[in-house]
């Protein structure tokens, strides 16, 4: 799908984990869109790659940075925003780490509370201080969630995420409700194996021999011969779900991974 070039024109947006993978292919989506974009990750370096990269496709981008699970570096950010440009129209809660995967009486709970604020928290964080300002022109929210803790249960391990994934995905549906008075509305992507770096930060302790043994024929992703899919095909799902095409979709998490949750569940 060829995203249509002008289609956001005038429209405000701000993405999290904006620094890499989905979140820097969804900013730049946007951005290409015509939407003016903050660009937020805890590094500003990465940041500034990916607004150096929407502005030389002649968009407009600012790098911010901020860590979600702190509620004043959030609230600065979006306020920094509207500063910048006066509103707030769509906003992509992206931001989340896989964190510790171990068996559950080997995690620490120290582990198990870091990977909740970032994923679950940082999403209500992020969502709470943006509201007030989307509710003078209505808009849209997208949620980045996962297959893992939502149709899918097989990873070992992964208890942490899976339950912070399941919350966002409550937490979406929730807010569709309470929100849709205000005409924004709220959704969730569930996206599947996509090439990105969020497994280089995973951590993978005492799992060997916990994994049940599933074997797949030709690969986990059926419509791929069995490959990952790409963070551009994620933007282009954002886009939709950000722009006028989709203004009669609110509450719904939209799986993106090739089959590969109903294959792998």
């Amino acid at each position: 799908m060829k995203i249509p070039k002008d289609s956001l024109e005038g429209r405000v947006a701000l993405v999290t984990g904006a620094g890499s993978g989905l979140g820097k292919a969804s900013a730049k989506a946007l951005g290409y869109s015509g939407a003016f974009v903050a660009v937020v990750s805890r590094t500003l370096e990465d940041v500034e790659e990916t607004c150096r990269e929407i502005m030389h496709h002649g968009g407009k981008a600012i790098a911010l940075a901020a860590d979600i699970s702190k509620s004043e570096q959030i609230c600065d950010a979006i306020e920094t925003t509207l500063a910048q440009w006066g509103r707030l129209d769509i906003l992509h809660a992206n931001a989340g780490i896989n964190g510790v995967w171990a068996p559950l009486e080997k995690m620490e709970e120290t582990e198990w509370d870091k990977t909740l604020n970032i994923n679950l928290k940082g999403t209500f964080l992020t969502i709470k201080h943006a509201v007030p300002h989307m509710k003078k022109t209505g808009g849209s929210i997208i949620v980045t969630s996962s297959v893992n803790g939502t149709r899918m249960f097989s990873n070992t391990g992964a208890t942490a995420y899976a339950c912070s994934k399941a919350g966002q995905v409550a937490l979406t549906k929730m807010l569709a409700l309470e929100l849709a008075s205000s005409k924004i509305r709220v959704n969730v992507i569930c996206p599947g194996a996509i090439e990105s770096k969020i497994d280089d930060s995973t951590e993978r302790r005492d799992l060997k021999d916990k994994r049940l043994t599933v074997d797949f024929p030709d690969g986990m992703v059926p419509i791929n011969d069995g490959d990952s899919g790409t963070a551009g095909q994620v933007a282009q799902l954002v886009w939709f779900l950000a722009s006028d095409a989709s203004n009669h979709i609110t509450g719904t998490e939209i799986y993106i991974d090739g089959g590969q949750s109903l294959l792998q569940g």
